[in-house]
């Protein structure tokens, strides 16, 4: 575990947030992440659409592809608390959470706080702990709190998981339970780089780190400022029905045997909201949560039929399959387009 804070100050300065000030301090995010990781827009877009949207990012993928490397250019960007957790199997609930210790001076427990105590938690590799320290998170990620030896202890605002994993097919690996999965807001893929992305890695990386260059653009407090900016963005009732439709589709269709939970849908929504606000609109649209669908959706749900030995892979394509036919099937309120 290691312990990160960043001392440069932010740039962008304060004040009520306007359109224009959201969009000027979001593609600033941006630009400070497309800084390290170079030809992948969506995947660093999604990690801040599940920041402002107050969610938490799954990003798995094979090893080498620059899991890592996103969730900590974007902590890197934030002038906030930032902590590193290495899952391994030996890794214990209470090294997450913390742990009350005897003060024999004072002659009383005292609490001793965990890696989760920050403003931007990386989680590691989480599958390559035991599902027991896995489920340590489970509180933290949806109530933000902890709870040891019956204290709760808040946890900071803002605060999101940037979890990696490694496809369940490799060595040493552990299935994350449903219930840890279906608080992460979104699952994404880093894939491997195009050609001429690599060529520059090659150039850019042969004598320094792209990381130390990166210096915060934001403070977590305008952090806070863009979430609750993003949370006014208006959803119409249409909207909602969509997204309950969609929602209800996945639980209902013959391919799937687990669907889409009520949190699903809740932050389904709220990935759209943001989405919209960083397309420069104050509504949503329904391209807008069918943008989002695979994202947020994806990961939770679990497919009827067993793929008889198919890769992870395979079986993530499948299930995307499904809610693109289920996606076709839905109706679109038009006139929430207008």
């Amino acid at each position: 575990m290691t312990d990160t804070a960043t001392t440069d100050a932010a740039t962008e300065p304060a004040g009520e947030l306007t359109p224009e000030s959201f969009a000027r301090t979001t593609e600033a995010i941006l630009a400070s992440v497309h800084g390290v990781i170079d030809g992948k827009p969506e995947a660093i877009k999604s990690a801040l659409v599940c920041l402002l949207a107050e969610g938490h990012l799954l990003i798995e993928d094979v090893p080498g592809v620059g899991k890592t490397m996103l969730a900590r250019a974007l902590a890197a960007s934030v002038d906030a608390t930032v902590r590193r957790i290495q899952f391994t199997p030996d890794l214990l609930p209470g090294d997450v959470t913390g742990v009350s210790v005897f003060n024999p001076v004072e002659r009383e427990f005292e609490f001793k706080r965990g890696a989760i105590f920050a403003n931007i938690v990386i989680a590691d590799e989480i599958n390559r702990s035991s599902p027991k320290t896995q489920s340590a998170l489970l509180e933290a990620m949806e109530e933000r709190q902890v709870t040891v030896d019956g204290l709760t202890h808040r946890l900071p605002d803002p605060f999101l998981v940037v979890a990696t994993q490694n496809p369940l097919e490799m060595e040493g690996t552990y299935a994350l339970p449903e219930a840890q999965r279906d608080r992460f807001m979104m699952r994404i893929s880093m894939g491997y780089p195009d050609a001429r992305a690599e060529a520059n890695m090659l150039r850019q990386r042969e004598k320094v780190n792209p990381l130390d260059a990166v210096t915060p653009v934001v403070t977590a407090q305008r952090v806070l400022d863009l979430i609750a900016f993003a949370r006014d963005v208006h959803v119409a009732p249409a909207i909602e029905d969509y997204a309950v439709a969609l929602a209800h589709a996945t639980r209902t269709n013959a391919d799937l045997r687990l669907g889409a939970s009520p949190r699903a849908t809740l932050q389904l929504v709220r990935a759209a909201k943001v989405w919209a606000a960083l397309e420069g609109r104050g509504f949503v649209i329904p391209d807008d949560i069918t943008q989002q669908l695979a994202p947020v959706l994806a990961h939770r749900l679990i497919p009827s039929r067993s793929s008889g030995g198919a890769r992870a892979r395979s079986t993530a394509d499948a299930i995307t399959a499904i809610l693109d036919r289920i996606a076709a099937s839905v109706r679109v309120p038009i006139a929430a387009r207008q």
